[in-house]
């Protein structure tokens, strides 16, 4: 496949999508670099740094629109943050980041398939449930490269703590500061960046710029969903078969 002409309108598309629903992208930019063979050396520094950026506009979208309940966040983040940066500082074996990376992106294709129903009315959270599920995820954030929002996000939505945009809104904020923990956690170590990654952060960010702004517009994403969650079923295939 080739490079320019499959490969940048993919990210634009995935961080579109991911950005609108309140996501970085992470699980779509590591699907992306597996099918394109980017080494999986440079593949946790590329995706954190893009999840920095999409998200972090996804988050200010959803902060203008009055959606962000900073209360909820905070347990969450508590447990999240120092884990990110632990496991980022973790050196994985090449075949194990694969494996690990394969079944998370198996959750990621089972969210793209199924979407919880929105809650008409917000329950109280736990704080120690919150506390535990965010330090789980932070420490995958940083060991992989993910936000772990698409995991989060359909915990929010079944548990009844966050409405549809409210979920958008802390997710968005949860992977920004997971994905900034885990590059600190990188930068400690030997951090390595591939060549292009400035490229890829340009139509990322670009993308990403309008998939937030468009999240509160009323349309139909639905085929890009499954093309999407087709994409990510490839990348898993691919990932425990090489």
């Amino acid at each position: 496949m080739d490079y320019n002409i499959v490969y940048l309108p993919a990210l634009f598309l995935i961080a579109f999508m991911y950005a609108s629903v309140g996501h970085g992208g992470a699980s779509g930019y590591l699907a992306l670099m597996a099918l394109f063979g980017v080494s999986t050396i440079t593949m946790r520094a590329s995706a954190l740094t893009l999840n920095l950026f999409v998200a972090g506009v996804s988050f200010y979208a959803y902060y203008k629109g009055g959606f962000f309940r900073k209360k909820l966040l905070l347990p969450f983040i508590a447990g999240s943050i120092p884990m990110a940066f632990f496991g980022a500082r973790i050196v994985i074996d090449q075949q194990m980041f694969k494996y690990i990376l394969g079944v998370f992106l198996v959750i990621a294709v089972a969210r793209m398939i199924y979407t919880p129903k929105a809650v008409k009315e917000t329950i109280s959270f736990s704080f120690f449930p919150a506390l535990i599920i965010g330090a789980v995820l932070g420490f995958f954030s940083g060991l992989i490269g993910i936000g772990g929002g698409i995991i989060l996000s359909p915990v929010l939505l079944l548990m009844g703590w966050a409405n549809v945009k409210e979920t958008a809104a802390i997710s968005s904020i949860f992977i920004f500061l997971n994905s900034l923990a885990g590059i600190l956690g990188l930068l400690s170590t030997n951090i390595n960046l591939n060549p292009q990654l400035f490229t890829w952060v340009i139509i990322a960010l670009t993308g990403g710029l309008i998939g937030a702004y468009s999240g509160s517009v009323k349309f139909s994403l639905s085929g890009l969903r499954y093309l999407l969650a087709f994409v990510l079923l490839l990348a898993c295939i691919k990932l425990f078969l090489v």
